[in-house]
């Protein structure tokens, strides 16, 4: 019995120190970014990698602590803007179930809406123009539709604010 009784009062004393006490509580506590490694996934082209798993810090910022989790990505260059990918792969036309979704995140405050200019890698046309409002929350996030007329690989210029980035997207 004092044996017990000493096993439980040493735990007791060891969850009240210092170091435990500073611990945050379960309930209000978030991780920055999901735990699985990153890995390259289908979906990007050209010089732009898309990737499932964690996701930098700036962009777990930029987007509110709310991206979504285990849905591919694409970062820009330069690092200013990234895209998550809800239906990978794109698809060119107008599909349905899924449309092809995509969600900017900024790294930049918004301050305005998003242009989206995107034409074919190392051609000029076909060419599409899309400006999406910055009515969207929380964090620095823009939802898009984005439909493009031809398979391929895309080279998207994103613009907003005084910012700008650029990525390339694969669509089939």
């Amino acid at each position: 019995m004092r044996l017990l009784l000493a096993v439980v009062a040493s735990a007791t004393l060891i969850s009240c120190s210092a170091e435990g006490a500073s611990r945050p509580s379960l309930a209000t506590s978030r991780p920055a970014t999901p735990t699985a490694i990153p890995v390259a996934t289908s979906g990007g082209c050209g010089s732009t990698a898309a990737i499932r798993g964690a996701i930098p810090s700036w962009l777990d910022e930029a987007g509110g602590h709310n991206n979504p989790i285990g849905v591919p990505y694409v970062i820009a260059h330069p690092p200013q803007a990234a895209g998550f990918l809800f239906a990978n792969p794109l698809r060119a036309g107008h599909p349905e179930n899924p449309a092809n979704k995509i969600l900017w995140v900024v790294r930049a405050p918004r301050n305005g809406p998003l242009t989206i200019d995107a034409h074919p890698l190392g051609a000029a046309l076909p060419a599409i123009h899309v400006l999406q409002p910055d009515n969207s929350s929380p964090g620095n996030i823009y939802p898009s539709i984005i439909d493009v007329p031809t398979a391929g690989c895309w080279e998207f210029d994103l613009h907003w604010a005084n910012s700008q980035a650029q990525l390339e997207l694969s669509v089939s």
